[in-house]
């Protein structure tokens, strides 16, 4: 990917199918593998800007159904853009809503033009079509916009999914013919949920597209982490991820858990976005080299050990698990903030060791005894049972 308005990917380094790269936009030069973090409503959860940049973040998502309902995008577009209306310096990505119209299927209906929501804050009407993702995408001021997708279910029908593929092709022909922001990138979107001949066929199909004189700037597989089990989705992105164009980003939406990213690293991919990190820190779950630790669990009442031996992010290094423990017993809202600022920092040390184990040529062994030392130590489980536990082709170092 390379063009005269700021925008470029390239390659630097291969271990089998694992990259590293670098993603250069207008705002921040942009390492991968990297994990996006969440910010929907224009923040991060509980977190300062600088705090998210602490974490070595320099691409972040935000979402255009959220940002659509309130304030509303002019609003934003007359404050500059949503990155000075939040003061994000760096990168931003914005969704284009359609992760919506899988997760508010009881608020709306598609057709083909577009989908019919209601409010899920006051019941108003609205009308999301691509031309009007764009247009609100345009008014955010985003780095990379997202064309507008339908997300079938897990667990879907195939002709559900077919019909699904059908109808996001022709909107992302729509969001391509859409008028273009100057230093705005856009990403296609690839379904098929677990099918990977469907997969393979919209991959070429979105891959190849242009509109208007233009095709997508990066792809990405939306419709993982929607309900089907964990070895297919493995074993999905197994078998598409190495067949994405190399030239150009690639972006897994919505994964996931360090396993996923470790197994999805494996297979190629350069960009990830979740809200588990943030979420599970607000339900006193913080996520460490040796896996998950429950912060309510009575045996860290009186441990004076840090969260994570191998963390040095600020939590760590200066507060104990006993301090977090009370914290989330009593309620206070600290604990969550600390524990959230823990779990993107974590996010941000993993992704940061896959991209030196890339250049190291080692990633595949890393990346197994990564997993396995999280899986042993882990005070909530033992990790996706049943899953492969890494990409064929030799993440358990094999050839």
């Amino acid at each position: 990917m390379s063009r005269s308005d700021g925008f470029s990917y390239r390659e630097v380094a291969r271990d089998g199918d694992a990259r590293r790269g670098v993603f250069t936009t207008p705002r921040a030069v942009v390492e991968t593998p990297v994990f996006m973090p969440v910010g929907t409503l224009a923040t991060v959860k509980s977190q300062s800007p600088e705090e998210i940049e602490a974490t070595g973040a320099r691409l972040i998502l935000a979402n255009t159904y959220h940002l659509w309902l309130r304030p509303g995008p002019e609003v934003i577009d007359a404050l500059g853009g949503v990155q000075r209306f939040q003061t994000w310096p760096h990168a931003l990505l914005t969704d284009s809503g359609g992760f919506q119209v899988f997760s508010l299927a009881a608020l709306r209906t598609i057709d083909d033009d577009g989908v019919s929501f209601r409010s899920h804050l006051d019941g108003r009407k609205m009308r999301l079509t691509p031309e009007e993702s764009m247009r609100i995408q345009s008014l955010l001021r985003s780095d990379v916009a997202m064309a507008f997708d339908e997300c079938p279910p897990g667990g879907a029908e195939r002709p559900v999914i077919e019909a699904a593929l059908r109808r996001t092709s022709a909107w992302a022909r729509r969001c391509l013919l859409a008028p273009w922001r100057e230093g705005q990138a856009r990403f296609g979107i690839v379904q098929g949920a677990t099918h990977v001949d469907l997969r393979l066929a919209h991959l070429d199909e979105i891959a190849g597209m242009e509109a208007g004189g233009r095709g997508f700037d990066g792809i990405a597989l939306g419709g993982f982490s929607v309900g089907e089990p964990i070895p297919e989705m493995w074993r999905a992105l197994g078998e598409v991820t190495p067949k994405m164009p190399v030239e150009r980003p690639r972006y897994l939406m919505g994964v996931g858990t360090p396993f996923d990213l470790l197994h999805a690293i494996g297979c190629g991919i350069d960009l990830f976005d979740c809200v588990l990190p943030t979420r599970n820190a607000r339900n006193a779950q913080a996520l460490t080299w040796s896996g998950r630790v429950n912060l309510k669990q009575a045996r860290h009442k009186q441990d004076e050990a840090a969260l994570d031996a191998q963390c040095a992010c600020p939590v760590c290094v200066r507060y104990s698990r006993a301090y977090l423990h009370h914290l989330i017993r009593c309620d206070e809202m600290l604990g969550a903030r600390l524990v959230t600022q823990h779990n993107l920092s974590f996010y941000g040390a993993l992704t940061r060791a896959a991209r030196e184990h890339i250049s190291a040529g080692d990633y595949h062994g890393w990346a197994a005894g990564t997993a396995a030392r999280m899986r042993d130590g882990d005070e909530v489980g033992q990790g996706p049972r049943g899953a492969p536990r890494f990409p064929k082709g030799g993440a358990d170092g094999s050839a």
